[in-house]
Protein backbone atom coordinates (compact mmCIF):
# COMPACT_ATOMS: atom_id res chain seq x y z
CA UNK A 1 0.00 0.00 0.00
CA UNK A 2 1.79 3.14 -1.07
CA UNK A 3 1.07 6.43 1.33
CA UNK A 4 0.94 9.98 0.83
CA UNK A 5 4.12 9.96 2.94
CA UNK A 6 5.81 7.78 0.06
CA UNK A 7 5.64 10.41 -2.58
CA UNK A 8 6.46 14.35 -2.10
CA UNK A 9 3.36 17.04 -2.24
CA UNK A 10 4.07 17.89 -5.79
CA UNK A 11 3.97 13.75 -7.00
CA UNK A 12 0.43 13.48 -5.34
CA UNK A 13 -0.84 16.92 -6.92
CA UNK A 14 -0.25 15.79 -9.80
CA UNK A 15 -1.71 12.91 -9.41
CA UNK A 16 -4.96 13.48 -8.20
CA UNK A 17 -5.68 16.87 -9.89
CA UNK A 18 -6.87 15.14 -13.17
CA UNK A 19 -9.56 13.47 -11.48
CA UNK A 20 -11.65 16.95 -10.05
CA UNK A 21 -13.94 18.54 -11.93
CA UNK A 22 -13.72 21.47 -13.73
CA UNK A 23 -16.87 24.35 -14.13
CA UNK A 24 -17.93 26.74 -17.11
CA UNK A 25 -16.70 29.63 -14.19
CA UNK A 26 -13.14 28.62 -14.09
CA UNK A 27 -10.62 31.23 -15.78
CA UNK A 28 -7.71 29.71 -14.38
CA UNK A 29 -8.14 26.25 -11.92
CA UNK A 30 -5.57 24.60 -10.20
CA UNK A 31 -1.87 24.76 -10.35
CA UNK A 32 -1.56 28.34 -9.47
CA UNK A 33 -1.96 31.03 -6.05
CA UNK A 34 -5.29 31.53 -6.45
CA UNK A 35 -7.77 30.41 -9.03
CA UNK A 36 -9.29 33.34 -10.99
CA UNK A 37 -13.50 32.34 -11.48
CA UNK A 38 -16.15 34.96 -13.57
CA UNK A 39 -19.19 36.47 -11.37
CA UNK A 40 -22.43 36.82 -12.62
CA UNK A 41 -24.33 39.15 -10.17
CA UNK A 42 -23.36 38.55 -6.05
CA UNK A 43 -20.80 36.42 -5.05
CA UNK A 44 -21.99 34.08 -2.62
CA UNK A 45 -19.28 32.28 -0.06
CA UNK A 46 -19.07 29.34 2.52
CA UNK A 47 -16.96 26.99 4.14
CA UNK A 48 -17.39 24.15 5.97
CA UNK A 49 -14.77 21.42 7.84
CA UNK A 50 -15.21 17.87 8.28
CA UNK A 51 -12.93 16.05 10.69
CA UNK A 52 -11.79 12.75 11.34
CA UNK A 53 -13.65 11.06 14.15
CA UNK A 54 -15.70 13.99 14.38
CA UNK A 55 -17.70 14.52 11.17
CA UNK A 56 -17.07 11.00 9.79
CA UNK A 57 -14.98 7.47 11.04
CA UNK A 58 -12.67 5.75 8.55
CA UNK A 59 -13.94 2.03 9.22
CA UNK A 60 -17.38 3.91 7.95
CA UNK A 61 -16.51 5.89 5.03
CA UNK A 62 -14.33 5.56 1.92
CA UNK A 63 -12.63 8.39 0.54
CA UNK A 64 -15.33 9.22 -1.72
CA UNK A 65 -18.13 9.12 0.99
CA UNK A 66 -16.20 12.01 2.25
CA UNK A 67 -15.50 14.36 -1.25
CA UNK A 68 -18.95 13.63 -1.71
CA UNK A 69 -20.26 14.61 1.63
CA UNK A 70 -17.90 17.20 1.84
CA UNK A 71 -18.89 18.64 -1.57
CA UNK A 72 -22.96 18.20 -0.68
CA UNK A 73 -22.94 20.29 2.29
CA UNK A 74 -21.09 22.64 0.96
CA UNK A 75 -23.21 23.43 -2.05
CA UNK A 76 -26.52 23.10 0.17
CA UNK A 77 -25.31 25.91 1.90
CA UNK A 78 -25.07 27.82 -1.77
CA UNK A 79 -28.36 26.65 -2.44
CA UNK A 80 -29.41 27.75 1.01
CA UNK A 81 -28.82 31.67 -0.15
CA UNK A 82 -30.92 31.11 -3.14
CA UNK A 83 -27.39 31.11 -5.55
CA UNK A 84 -25.96 28.66 -8.05
CA UNK A 85 -22.83 26.64 -6.79
CA UNK A 86 -19.76 27.16 -9.02
CA UNK A 87 -16.65 25.76 -7.05
CA UNK A 88 -15.06 24.62 -4.57
CA UNK A 89 -11.89 25.22 -2.71
CA UNK A 90 -10.73 21.78 -0.99
CA UNK A 91 -7.61 21.75 1.74
CA UNK A 92 -6.68 18.43 2.81
CA UNK A 93 -4.80 17.97 6.20
CA UNK A 94 -4.03 14.49 6.60
CA UNK A 95 -1.23 12.08 8.34
CA UNK A 96 1.92 11.15 6.23
CA UNK A 97 0.57 7.03 6.70
CA UNK A 98 -2.85 8.12 5.06
CA UNK A 99 -2.99 5.59 1.62
CA UNK A 100 -2.98 7.16 -1.64
CA UNK A 101 -5.87 5.48 -2.98
CA UNK A 102 -7.93 6.77 -0.23
CA UNK A 103 -7.17 10.75 -1.27
CA UNK A 104 -7.81 9.67 -4.78
CA UNK A 105 -11.27 8.47 -3.45
CA UNK A 106 -11.62 11.62 -1.48
CA UNK A 107 -10.82 13.34 -5.40
CA UNK A 108 -13.51 10.94 -7.31
CA UNK A 109 -15.94 11.30 -4.24
CA UNK A 110 -15.85 15.55 -4.85
CA UNK A 111 -15.69 14.56 -8.72
CA UNK A 112 -19.29 12.44 -8.43
CA UNK A 113 -20.80 15.13 -6.14
CA UNK A 114 -19.87 18.20 -8.68
CA UNK A 115 -20.26 17.27 -11.96
CA UNK A 116 -24.00 16.83 -12.06
CA UNK A 117 -24.45 20.69 -10.87
CA UNK A 118 -21.47 21.93 -13.31
CA UNK A 119 -19.22 22.69 -9.96
CA UNK A 120 -15.42 22.66 -10.49
CA UNK A 121 -12.99 21.95 -7.65
CA UNK A 122 -10.54 25.46 -8.78
CA UNK A 123 -7.78 24.54 -5.86
CA UNK A 124 -7.10 24.47 -1.93
CA UNK A 125 -3.86 23.23 -0.21
CA UNK A 126 -2.54 20.05 1.57
CA UNK A 127 -0.46 20.06 5.15
CA UNK A 128 0.06 17.37 7.10
CA UNK A 129 -1.92 16.52 10.15
CA UNK A 130 -2.26 13.84 13.02
CA UNK A 131 -5.88 13.20 11.67
CA UNK A 132 -7.54 13.69 8.37
CA UNK A 133 -9.43 17.49 8.20
CA UNK A 134 -10.96 18.35 5.10
CA UNK A 135 -12.01 21.98 4.83
CA UNK A 136 -13.95 23.71 1.73
CA UNK A 137 -14.83 26.92 0.86
CA UNK A 138 -17.81 27.07 -1.62
CA UNK A 139 -18.21 29.70 -4.45
CA UNK A 140 -21.53 30.63 -6.24
CA UNK A 141 -23.49 33.62 -7.40
CA UNK A 142 -26.85 34.90 -7.45
CA UNK A 143 -27.51 35.87 -11.43
CA UNK A 144 -28.92 39.13 -9.95
CA UNK A 145 -31.35 37.68 -7.88
CA UNK A 146 -31.06 39.05 -4.29
CA UNK A 147 -29.95 36.22 -1.23
CA UNK A 148 -32.11 35.32 0.91
CA UNK A 149 -30.97 35.05 4.26
CA UNK A 150 -32.66 33.66 7.70
CA UNK A 151 -33.68 37.31 8.52
CA UNK A 152 -36.82 38.21 6.51
CA UNK A 153 -39.40 35.52 7.67
CA UNK A 154 -42.87 37.52 8.51
CA UNK A 155 -45.93 36.61 10.02
CA UNK A 156 -48.35 34.88 8.09
CA UNK A 157 -45.78 33.50 6.15
CA UNK A 158 -45.91 29.61 5.96
CA UNK A 159 -42.92 27.44 6.53
CA UNK A 160 -41.81 24.33 4.54
CA UNK A 161 -39.23 21.87 3.81
CA UNK A 162 -37.49 20.62 0.60
CA UNK A 163 -37.68 16.79 1.38
CA UNK A 164 -38.30 14.36 3.66
CA UNK A 165 -36.05 14.14 6.97
CA UNK A 166 -34.62 11.63 9.09
CA UNK A 167 -32.62 9.09 7.18
CA UNK A 168 -29.03 10.55 7.45
CA UNK A 169 -29.51 10.30 11.70
CA UNK A 170 -30.81 6.89 11.05
CA UNK A 171 -28.11 5.95 9.12
CA UNK A 172 -25.86 7.61 11.71
CA UNK A 173 -27.86 4.80 14.21
CA UNK A 174 -26.67 2.15 12.41
CA UNK A 175 -23.69 2.45 11.96
CA UNK A 176 -22.89 4.10 15.36
CA UNK A 177 -24.56 0.49 17.37
CA UNK A 178 -23.12 -1.85 14.55
CA UNK A 179 -26.41 -2.84 12.90
CA UNK A 180 -27.44 -2.74 9.46
CA UNK A 181 -31.27 -3.20 9.22
CA UNK A 182 -31.51 -0.57 6.10
CA UNK A 183 -29.21 0.49 3.74
CA UNK A 184 -31.04 3.50 1.99
CA UNK A 185 -30.74 5.32 5.21
CA UNK A 186 -26.98 4.38 5.88
CA UNK A 187 -26.42 5.31 2.28
CA UNK A 188 -28.21 8.74 2.80
CA UNK A 189 -25.89 9.04 5.82
CA UNK A 190 -22.54 8.54 3.85
CA UNK A 191 -23.99 10.27 0.99
CA UNK A 192 -26.64 13.04 1.79
CA UNK A 193 -28.70 13.44 -1.41
CA UNK A 194 -30.37 17.20 -1.14
CA UNK A 195 -32.16 18.31 -3.99
CA UNK A 196 -29.84 21.27 -4.94
CA UNK A 197 -31.49 23.89 -6.83
CA UNK A 198 -34.45 23.80 -4.54
CA UNK A 199 -32.87 27.15 -2.77
CA UNK A 200 -33.04 28.59 -5.99
CA UNK A 201 -36.56 27.56 -7.12
CA UNK A 202 -37.30 28.48 -3.19
CA UNK A 203 -35.95 32.53 -4.00
CA UNK A 204 -37.52 32.45 -7.60
CA UNK A 205 -41.19 31.81 -5.97
CA UNK A 206 -40.18 34.41 -3.10
CA UNK A 207 -39.17 32.60 -0.17
CA UNK A 208 -38.67 35.64 2.84
CA UNK A 209 -36.26 33.22 4.46
CA UNK A 210 -34.58 30.32 4.03
CA UNK A 211 -31.45 27.82 5.54
CA UNK A 212 -30.00 24.63 5.19
CA UNK A 213 -31.21 21.99 7.70
CA UNK A 214 -27.91 20.79 8.06
CA UNK A 215 -28.31 20.96 12.54
CA UNK A 216 -32.04 19.53 12.25
CA UNK A 217 -35.04 20.92 12.12
CA UNK A 218 -35.37 21.64 15.69
CA UNK A 219 -32.40 23.79 15.89
CA UNK A 220 -32.18 25.77 12.30
CA UNK A 221 -35.46 26.29 12.56
CA UNK A 222 -35.25 28.21 15.92
CA UNK A 223 -32.42 30.04 14.17
CA UNK A 224 -34.75 31.14 11.17
CA UNK A 225 -36.69 32.38 14.54
CA UNK A 226 -34.67 34.06 16.28
CA UNK A 227 -33.06 35.78 13.34
CA UNK A 228 -36.96 36.84 11.98
CA UNK A 229 -37.78 37.83 15.84
CA UNK A 230 -41.04 35.69 15.28
CA UNK A 231 -42.26 32.33 16.30
CA UNK A 232 -41.96 29.44 13.73
CA UNK A 233 -45.13 27.34 14.84
CA UNK A 234 -44.59 23.73 13.27
CA UNK A 235 -47.18 20.76 13.81
CA UNK A 236 -45.83 17.86 13.96
CA UNK A 237 -48.14 15.68 11.54
CA UNK A 238 -46.96 17.80 8.82
CA UNK A 239 -43.70 16.79 9.08
CA UNK A 240 -42.01 14.56 6.28
CA UNK A 241 -40.65 12.04 7.56
CA UNK A 242 -38.25 9.68 4.75
CA UNK A 243 -39.16 6.01 4.79
CA UNK A 244 -36.31 4.63 5.51
CA UNK A 245 -35.82 6.67 9.18
CA UNK A 246 -39.18 4.72 9.32
CA UNK A 247 -38.32 1.40 8.62
CA UNK A 248 -35.39 1.71 10.85
CA UNK A 249 -36.64 3.20 13.94
CA UNK A 250 -39.22 -0.09 13.43
CA UNK A 251 -36.29 -2.47 13.77
CA UNK A 252 -34.19 0.00 16.33
CA UNK A 253 -37.13 1.53 18.30
CA UNK A 254 -35.27 4.77 19.24
CA UNK A 255 -36.94 7.57 22.11
CA UNK A 256 -39.18 9.60 19.96
CA UNK A 257 -39.66 7.33 17.09
CA UNK A 258 -38.45 8.68 13.67
CA UNK A 259 -40.45 11.45 13.84
CA UNK A 260 -37.86 12.47 16.89
CA UNK A 261 -34.56 11.80 14.29
CA UNK A 262 -36.64 13.95 11.54
CA UNK A 263 -36.52 16.95 14.37
CA UNK A 264 -33.34 16.68 15.75
CA UNK A 265 -31.41 14.90 13.35
CA UNK A 266 -29.68 16.82 11.24
CA UNK A 267 -27.74 16.42 7.96
CA UNK A 268 -30.20 15.33 5.58
CA UNK A 269 -29.39 18.82 4.16
CA UNK A 270 -32.61 19.85 2.68
CA UNK A 271 -33.91 23.28 2.93
CA UNK A 272 -36.19 25.14 5.13
CA UNK A 273 -38.09 27.90 3.92
CA UNK A 274 -40.82 30.28 4.70
CA UNK A 275 -42.72 31.56 1.86
CA UNK A 276 -45.73 34.28 1.67
CA UNK A 277 -48.94 32.42 0.62
CA UNK A 278 -49.61 29.07 -0.04
CA UNK A 279 -49.12 29.54 -3.59
CA UNK A 280 -45.66 30.65 -3.93
CA UNK A 281 -44.75 27.32 -2.06
CA UNK A 282 -42.65 25.48 -5.03
CA UNK A 283 -44.15 21.80 -5.95
CA UNK A 284 -41.99 19.03 -4.31
CA UNK A 285 -42.44 21.06 -1.48
CA UNK A 286 -44.07 20.17 1.95
CA UNK A 287 -45.84 23.03 4.33
CA UNK A 288 -44.85 21.91 7.84
CA UNK A 289 -46.37 25.35 9.55
CA UNK A 290 -46.64 29.10 9.77
CA UNK A 291 -44.59 31.82 11.35
CA UNK A 292 -46.38 33.99 13.72
CA UNK A 293 -45.73 37.08 15.89
CA UNK A 294 -44.80 36.53 19.69
CA UNK A 295 -41.47 35.27 21.23
CA UNK A 296 -38.56 34.33 18.80
CA UNK A 297 -38.61 30.34 19.00
CA UNK A 298 -39.57 27.25 17.26
CA UNK A 299 -42.95 25.74 19.07
CA UNK A 300 -43.64 21.96 17.47
CA UNK A 301 -47.43 21.02 18.30
CA UNK A 302 -47.34 24.62 20.65
CA UNK A 303 -44.12 23.38 22.66
CA UNK A 304 -40.69 23.78 22.42
CA UNK A 305 -38.94 20.72 20.64
CA UNK A 306 -37.97 17.72 22.99
CA UNK A 307 -34.41 17.89 21.17
CA UNK A 308 -32.78 20.74 20.13
CA UNK A 309 -30.58 19.37 17.17
CA UNK A 310 -26.82 18.59 16.86
CA UNK A 311 -24.56 21.21 18.54
CA UNK A 312 -21.00 21.34 17.55
CA UNK A 313 -20.03 21.82 21.43
CA UNK A 314 -22.59 20.06 23.17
Amino acid sequence: MTTIGDMDEDALIRLFTPRLPSTDAEILGPGDDAAVLAVDGHLVVSSDVLVQDRHFRLEWSSGEDVGWRAAMQNLADIDAMGGVPTALEVTLCAPASTPVDWVLGLADGLREACEPHGVGVVGGDLSGSREIVVAVTALGETHGTEPITRADAVAGDLVAVSGALGAARAGFEQLDQGVRVDEEAVGLFLRPRPRIGAGLEAALHGATAMMDLSDGLARDAGRIARASDVTVAVEAALIPVHSAAQRTADALRPAGGALGWAIGGGEDHHMIATFPRASAVPAGWHVIGEVQTGQPQLLIDGSAPATPGWDHFG
